[in-house]
């Protein structure tokens, strides 16, 4: 049974609050944080990359998990900003990270890529042995192209999160995962080659609302579990009035679900290990403890992961 042997993060230092945001888009401050819960977001600098900010989040996690970068079989990246069409990051990640000649798999998901990379790591393990997870992001590159869109520029950040499953017992246990995909809205959140994102936020919201909770509640069903016994929830950071519609959905208490997102606004793919990275740290995993990941995004990509402390 594959397990979770730890996670690592990495944030920009540069802070940018809704007040400068707000000044450029003709809006109050306050309005950005009601609709999104977001209060400020971090941007990389210039130089910062997505393979630069993805080795640093996997050097810590590495660090964290006990893993040395040679006893890594597999790495498995997710980013749905990178900037050139190919090579993706990955293979700029494993070359730093002194991994040459390890399989490096790019996986451009956007928002539930590092979901899907857990759950592909959970399979994989046996084969590959230690499998490295990381999601990067540089949205800050694509929303503030001119003209700012007020419904997408002050929702997203950048950073990167790093996660190592292992095919061993190791303090979290994968217990079992669900994966979907439908194609069906995909024009819905898109984002074409030197173009803006586009996003239709009504039918993103709408969407995610009803099929984050119906893939949590497949999971929780076929294993027996209800929504009452997860200790915590783990979702990908993308709006905290959505991850509160899900609460209310699985009838839990909005407390349950882990958030950033007000630190950090919606950073993409990486958003899920980013807050699974700190709430690793505090409070962390206690025994006996039922722990739910979850994410949705473009494609239309969505699932759910559950894992349980020994």
């Amino acid at each position: 049974m594959a397990a979770i042997r730890g996670f690592g993060a990495y944030l920009p230092s540069r802070v940018v609050t809704n007040g400068e945001l707000a000044a450029r888009l003709d809006c109050e401050a306050g309005w950005i944080l009601d609709v999104s819960g977001i209060e400020e977001r971090r941007y990389a600098d210039p130089e910062e990359s997505v393979a630069s900010m993805g080795v640093i989040a996997a050097k810590q996690c590495l660090e964290r998990a006990g893993v040395k970068a040679n006893d890594v079989g597999m790495i498995l990246v997710s980013s749905g900003s990178s900037e050139r069409r190919f090579p993706g990051p990955a293979s700029a990640i494993a070359h730093e990270l002194s991994m040459d000649g390890v399989p490096a798999i790019d996986l451009p998901i956007a928002s539930a890529g590092s979901l899907f990379g857990m759950v592909l790591a959970a399979s994989l393990s046996a084969i590959h042995g230690n499998i490295l997870v990381v999601a990067s992001e540089k949205m800050s590159a694509i929303v503030s192209r001119e003209p700012l869109e007020r419904g997408v520029a002050p929702l997203f950040g950048d950073g990167a999160g790093a996660c190592v499953i292992c095919p061993e017992d190791g303090p979290v246990k994968i217990v079992d995962s669900v994966l979907h995909s439908d194609g069906k809205f995909a024009q819905d959140l898109r984002l074409d080659f030197t173009a803006p994102l586009e996003m239709n936020g009504r039918s993103v919201i709408l969407q995610a609302s009803r099929k984050i909770p119906s893939a949590t509640a497949e999971l929780l069903e076929r294993n027996q579990k209800s929504a009452s016994s997860v200790n915590v929830f783990l979702m990908h950071q993308a709006n905290q009035n959505l991850m509160d519609r899900v609460a209310r959905a699985l009838g839990v208490d909005a407390a349950r679900f882990y958030s950033n997102i007000r630190r950090y606004g919606n950073t993409s793919s990486a958003s899920m290990l980013i807050a699974a990275s700190e709430w690793w740290l505090d409070p962390g995993p206690h025994a006996g403890d039922l722990i739910s990941f979850a994410a949705f995004g473009a494609g239309f990509h969505w699932g759910a992961l559950l894992a349980e402390t020994h």
